[in-house]
């Protein structure tokens, strides 16, 4: 199968929700590490930037606007990255919470997980002694018994108040090949027009395992529900199944994503020390593929997206 002619997209998580200060020391927790982070990969070559926000004073996830505020306009400034605002947040925070900052800000994509599931990490907890924080382990261990709700009700109200109110396009998180059902359902209501951006994801415990079988299974499932012309598929492998994984998804036509929301690790055995490195380390190997890697700028005519100058911050 062969790559179509577009271009890649490469895409940056920045620091997400589930790693925690313990696991990396280069994880960006206070609103100026996130910033910088984020910065230093749109320079790299990262036309998306996926942003959560931590608690500056102990790393913790946070929905609150204020923290949002201290980097996300910071990072407009400094950059023509397309930013794309989480709206998963973390499975501790409601629908409200997770919410608060999308509609204040307006932008021009947020994330939006396409199905409820079991989303866990709870195993990682055997590898660790001492805890830079009171709070990581029951984080961590507590995974085991959360469900990370994404109901229909909740899909349909995201797509209404951000999507039809403020002009704002997603990035469809899809863990299942039921989510492209899901998804799917959504497009047949009449609530969501392409171009689609899916972002498959591969690797989290409860959802498809990093298996290469599983992304063939997904991209023939978003070809006859969707056809080819009509979606764009981005790949995202959890853990160390990153660069693998992505390298195969680029072969078959698909964006890419990084960033230590969703692998600590460069390599076996080394930590990342900042998301441009993931960043530096996939656009190479897209060079070396004989891929080109799109601009910010060619990723809004690829994605369809409102543009930096319609947002609200």
């Amino acid at each position: 199968m062969a790559a179509p002619p577009d271009k890649i997209i490469i895409s940056c998580a920045v620091t997400g929700s589930v790693h925690t200060p313990t696991m990396s020391p280069h994880l960006a927790l206070t609103p100026d590490q996130i910033a910088e982070q984020a910065i230093e990969a749109a320079e790299a070559g990262a036309a998306i930037l996926h942003l959560h926000a931590r608690d500056p004073l102990d790393g913790r996830p946070t929905a609150d606007p204020k923290v949002f505020d201290q980097f996300v306009p910071r990072i407009r400034a400094a950059t023509d990255a397309v930013i794309n605002i989480t709206t998963g947040g973390s499975t501790r925070m409601t629908l409200e919470e997770r919410l608060a900052y999308p509609l204040q800000a307006k932008p021009e994509m947020c994330s939006l997980n396409m199905g409820s599931m079991n989303f866990t990490i709870h195993p990682v907890a055997r590898k660790y002694t001492q805890w830079q924080y009171d709070w990581e382990k029951p984080h961590i261990e507590g995974m085991e018994d959360l469900i990370f709700r994404n109901t229909f009700g909740d899909i349909k109200h995201i797509l209404k108040v951000l999507g039809q109110d403020c002009g704002t396009r997603f990035e469809f998180e899809c863990y299942d090949v039921g989510h492209l059902y899901t998804l799917a359902h959504f497009v047949d209501e009449g609530l969501i027009e392409g171009p689609l951006f899916i972002q498959s994801i591969f690797g989290i415990l409860g959802g498809l395992g990093a298996d290469p079988e599983n992304l063939f299974t997904m991209r023939a499932t978003a070809d006859r529900l969707f056809g080819r012309k009509h979606y764009r598929l981005s790949v995202l492998g959890a853990g160390r199944h990153q660069m693998p994984l992505l390298t195969m998804g680029a072969v078959l036509g698909a964006n890419v994503r990084v960033g230590l929301e969703d692998s600590l690790y460069l390599e076996r055995g080394r930590l990342a020390r900042s998301c441009a490195e993931q960043v530096r380390k996939i656009h190479r190997i897209l060079e070396e593929l004989s891929l080109d890697v799109a601009t910010p700028a060619e990723a809004r005519v690829m994605l369809g997206l409102k543009g930096p100058d319609a947002v609200a911050f």
